[in-house]
């Protein structure tokens, strides 16, 4: 089972988390779990990170992370 700490917040950058910081944190757990059906959004389309899409598996992590109850 996929854990924020552990597996979801290494797959942002500090950069990714500077250019989101004004919407919310990418680094905060609170923050990506309470914005994670519009981050993961983003991050199917490609629009998130700011320097090019995700690899399908980073995504497809993240999404089952949130399927599994979105684990600190």
């Amino acid at each position: 089972m996929a854990g924020y700490e552990e597996d979801i917040k290494p797959l942002f950058r500090e950069l990714d988390r500077d250019e989101m910081e004004w919407a919310f944190d990418l680094w905060s757990y609170e923050d990506v779990k309470e914005h994670a059906q519009d981050i993961l959004e983003r991050l199917r389309v490609g629009e998130m990170p700011c320097d090019g899409p995700w690899p399908a598996e980073r995504v497809e992590l993240f999404e089952e992370w949130m399927e599994e109850g979105m684990q600190p």
